[in-house]
């Protein structure tokens, strides 16, 4: 009887919403000796619903997705399935990303330009039941820590001002006066580190704090 049967290989399920990536990762795991792909999703809700289904091993899950998102994803699943390991697999390396994702449970943080070597030792240390992060990742997701959380209101303004908002408006849309809009802007200055509007601006972004849609 051989070693690698499928009952002995790594069983995987890959999550992504584009078909090219979700492709190559397919291929790229199905070239792998003792690892096998045994279904696919296309976006989280997707992935809920196979997971359930299949019950793999590891979860090769995106973070950015239409619908339901991978944080969402990764938290309906382990709900279900607190055993569950997910690496996400993403193009963004913003710090406040990768927190979201290990905040949710996620066991790894990979970006899709490592190499094939570094994505499927990940996925047997997954598989044994370890918790494992890249240097840099592990160097982003510290940045995040360090730096304070922001309240739900901050996030508003801060969302507002990215989409270019004046006090005004950012006022009138969350029906606030003018005065604590400039209140929550110098706590986001202090907190990002940043003098100005441009500033907070650039850093909600470049930090993954508010997307751009």
């Amino acid at each position: 009887m051989g070693d690698a049967s499928p009952r002995t290989a790594i069983r995987i399920l890959v999550v992504d919403d584009h078909p090219p990536m979700r492709m190559g990762l397919v291929a790229l795991i199905r070239s792998q000796p003792g690892m096998e792909v045994i279904a696919e999703a296309s976006d989280g809700e997707e992935a809920i619903e196979v997971y359930d289904d299949v019950l793999p091993d590891v979860v090769l899950m995106d973070l950015r997705m239409p619908g339901v998102g991978g944080v969402e994803a990764i938290l309906a699943i382990r709900k279900k399935h607190p055993e569950a390991r997910v690496i996400v697999l993403s193009t963004y390396d913003a710090d406040e990303d990768i927190f979201r994702a290990i905040q949710s449970g996620a066991k790894s943080y990979l970006l899709k330009d490592m190499s094939t070597e570094e994505i499927v030792s990940t996925i047997c240390e997954v598989c044994a039941g370890e918790t494992t992060l890249p240097r840099q990742v592990a160097e982003q997701l510290n940045r995040s820590v360090e730096r304070p959380p922001l309240t739900a209101r901050e996030r508003d303004v801060l969302e507002a001002l990215v989409k270019g908002r004046s006090n005004k408006e950012i006022a009138s849309s969350l029906e606030i006066s003018e005065d604590t809009v400039k209140t929550h802007l110098k706590a986001l200055f202090l907190k990002l580190r940043v003098r100005d509007r441009t500033g907070a601006a650039v850093e909600a972004i470049r930090h993954g704090i508010i997307h751009i849609k």
